[in-house]
């Protein structure tokens, strides 16, 4: 039996609010919530993220290799439907964003097969925006 999808609630370490604010919201196009001195929420595409303020860490961010690209360990996002995830890559594209890996099509051919990219926040969070063809494609196995 399916799962009735919930918004999901995610707390992410920030250096700097205002700078975060600014790149969630006008970057992004995410809505603020509530906020207090040392962190702020936004709907993050329908989901709960919470900013907290905290000292940058100076640890190197391991990788992975996934189809050719060094993919952030650590990393979290989005699936969008394919027109609303073309509608933030070109916002991104028009603002000048700098992808940590570009725009792609990644599993071509392959179940699984998905457009993604990838950028960093103001505070060097690494977050995936993905989208597939075919919803169902979201879990499918080798």
């Amino acid at each position: 039996m399916p799962l009735s999808l919930q918004p999901f609630h995610l707390a992410i370490p920030v250096d700097d609010i205002a700078a975060s604010e600014r790149f969630y919201v006008d970057t992004l196009g995410c809505t603020p919530g509530r906020r207090g001195e040392r962190w702020i929420d936004f709907d993050f595409f329908g989901h709960q993220l919470s900013a907290h303020l905290t000292a940058r860490s100076d640890n190197p961010v391991p990788t992975n290799p996934v189809d050719g690209e060094d993919v952030p360990v650590r990393h979290f996002g989005v699936v969008l439907d394919r027109n609303d995830w073309q509608a933030l890559q070109q916002r991104l594209l028009d603002a000048g964003a700098e992808f940590l890996i570009k725009p792609t099509i990644r599993f071509a051919g392959q179940p699984g097969e998905q457009a993604t990219f990838f950028l960093r926040d103001p505070s060097g969070n690494a977050l995936e925006f993905k989208s597939f063809l075919s919803p169902e494609q979201l879990f499918a196995g080798a």
